[in-house]
């Protein structure tokens, strides 16, 4: 016989679950839910009182940067599997923008290889071009048949519209999905910070909002034309809702992710140019972040990415113009949500948007809270309070501007492929 865990005393949040809301035991055995309700039986487990904290089905990330292979001294796929753990992520659909790219079969096979049986999952995400340089498309056929389960350029759009074409063409015979993040590099014309008000105090080239919005219409339409699924990554633009909210209205196959950074900053924000504040998309006004929320409420935005992008201190402690773009996120998302949204978003529906529609989109199972089900799980207390420290980052980079913030809301274990970690 196997590890078995006896979890007492959890508040089941399981949108369209007949559990949803109650509060209930589990038995845990061999990675399998035998037993849920008030259990009895629980001899040689081991036990757990969480006194009535939330469970849900596991978490997943999708758009994660890792550094393996290539970048390992920004982080590695042991310490982004920390980081991920702490943030409650039971799964990671990591982005192919290493050195080398995952471009082919074989960078496919070495992600899932060396992750082998963890308990985060890493879901690759395959290149649409080689090298993620825009020109030559990539044998996503055989990238699927590895273990591959969406398609993107990850943090470089793919900025041609035949490109583009092409590769939705490509996934639709087997329902695949390309993610693109929507950025025209040509609109945006090398622009550091949003443009406005801001970006004219501090003396920086400005990003249009244009720059994505006419990116996004242009995915749109290619959606449409091909009939293929695709998902518009982290869009920052109150008009990118509208565009999206009418596609979905006409039945295109379309999804969209937001950050918590574009949905808690503002460019004002950067009046004092703390570079963990200079990330893409760019920190945008007020209205496009009230209309980021709204979006959210309605479910026009399917899911909430954490954009977690590890730096080196060498990468961002420079000035504001030579720093990289980019912050953690795997660690803090959940909390950021839950602190500034709690009341604006039942426990439902952001447990919808970090753990349900990740899978719906990449075409994953979703883990269910059942008995005779595989234990894939996150333990949180939404109402517990807490400040955020260095001693919570566990990635091997730095780069947040969360450090010192008093959050509500706090993950304390994971469970998945046999395996439990309770941090409290």
């Amino acid at each position: 016989m196997g590890t078995r865990y006896c979890i007492r005393n959890v508040k089941v949040v399981a949108p369209d679950s007949s559990l949803s809301g109650k509060k209930v035991d589990m038995l845990i055995e061999d990675g399998i839910l035998k037993e849920i309700g008030q259990v009895v039986g629980s001899k040689d487990a081991v036990e757990y009182d969480l006194d009535g904290a939330c469970v849900s089905i596991g978490w997943l990330d999708v758009g994660t940067q890792v550094g393996d292979p290539g970048y390992e001294h920004k982080e590695d796929l042991n310490t982004v599997s920390l980081a991920a753990k702490a943030g409650g992520f039971t799964g990671l659909a990591s982005y192919p923008n290493t050195h080398p790219v995952v471009h082919s079969k074989s960078e496919v096979l070495y992600v899932r290889n060396k992750t082998g049986v963890n308990l985060v999952d890493f879901f690759p995400v395959g290149a649409v071009s080689q090298d993620c340089e825009g020109k030559e498309i990539t044998e996503m056929y055989d990238m699927r048949a590895a273990g591959a389960v969406a398609f993107s350029d990850g943090k470089k759009s793919i900025q041609d519209s035949g490109m583009m074409m092409r590769g939705l063409l490509y996934v639709k015979p087997f329902n695949g999905v390309i993610i693109n993040h929507p950025f025209n590099e040509a609109v945006a014309q090398g622009g550091i910070v949003h443009e406005g008000e801001t970006s004219t105090t501090l003396g920086l080239k400005g990003i249009p909002r244009l720059a994505e919005e006419l990116m996004v219409a242009r995915d749109l339409y290619l959606s449409e034309y091909t009939d293929s699924r695709l998902h518009l990554a982290n869009i920052s633009c109150a008009r990118s809702v509208e565009l999206i909210r009418e596609a979905k209205q006409k039945g295109f196959k379309v999804t969209t992710s937001v950050n918590p950074m574009n949905l808690v900053f503002e460019d004002k924000h950067l009046l004092e140019f703390d570079t963990n504040l200079k990330v893409l998309p760019p920190l945008r006004e007020a209205c496009d972040k009230e209309a980021l929320v709204e979006g959210l409420e309605e479910g026009v935005i399917d899911i909430i990415s954490s954009n977690h992008i590890p730096h080196d201190s060498e990468s961002k402690e420079l000035e504001f113009l030579y720093a990289d773009y980019g912050v953690l996120g795997l660690e803090t998302t959940y909390a950021v949500i839950n602190t500034n949204f709690g009341e604006i978003l039942s426990q439902e529906q952001i447990i919808e948007k970090l753990g349900v529609n990740p899978r719906k989109m990449l075409g994953l199972s979703i883990p269910s809270i059942e008995e005779q089900a595989e234990a894939n799980l996150t333990f949180f207390r939404p109402d517990f309070e807490w400040e955020f420290s260095k001693d919570d980052i566990h990635s091997k980079s730095r780069n947040t501007p969360f450090v010192g913030e008093k959050f509500k809301g706090k993950v304390i274990g994971v469970c998945n492929n046999g395996l439990l970690e309770i941090f409290e």
